[in-house]
């Protein structure tokens, strides 16, 4: 089965195509030849995702899924929420989203976050929506090489290394994304 994923981002793609059984490929905006940067304008993780698939569906015609994930900060209102790419910036930089975040937070003691994914998938002329949430807190400093966005400064609970300290495997069997995925394959499995 091919399945398009709406997105061009290779670290999210390549975590997806690990995640789903072997007898479904991933396929990207590019490999459909829509070079169009789909704009976000819901104003919520949820609505970006159902524009997202909907667009995909709407002009291209595929069965296909697209993801929003956040992060939501508690001490912040749940922001950067929907803006968590942008935060900073339209730039999209992964360092200076960090960077402000950890500025908003400097005199704050509660640090509690969670991460939120949540996928639509328009199949077989059916809208499906699979949300993963993984709780945590937000560190002092960046630690960790490993992932994008904001890893280096969240801590899952229960854990002691941040997302970017963990193998992606180790990160995929507990995050947000992971957790929506494996919703997701198993619909799929069944459907």
């Amino acid at each position: 089965m091919q399945l398009v994923f709406a997105s061009n981002n290779a670290n999210k793609i390549k975590e997806i195509q690990q995640l789903v059984p072997s007898d479904i490929q991933i396929l990207s905006l590019e490999d459909i030849g829509c070079g169009v940067d789909i704009p976000e304008t819901a104003d919520t993780i949820e609505g970006n995702a159902i524009l997202k698939a909907n667009y995909v569906t709407e002009n291209y015609g595929y069965n296909c899924f697209a993801d929003d994930s956040g992060l939501e900060i508690e001490a912040l209102n749940a922001e950067p929420g929907v803006y968590s790419a942008r935060y900073a910036g339209s730039q999209r930089n992964d360092d200076d989203n960090m960077n402000k975040v950890l500025e908003n937070l400097q005199n704050e003691t509660n640090r509690k976050a969670n991460f939120k994914t949540v996928i639509a998938l328009n199949m077989k002329g059916e809208q499906h929506l699979f949300t993963g949430i993984i709780n945590g807190k937000i560190i002092e400093e960046k630690r960790g090489t490993n992932g994008f966005g904001y890893d280096p400064i969240f801590v899952a609970e229960d854990y002691s290394k941040t997302f970017a300290e963990l193998t992606m495997e180790e990160k995929s069997a507990i995050s947000h994304r992971g957790k929506a995925v494996k919703q997701l394959i198993s619909f799929l499995q069944n459907a």
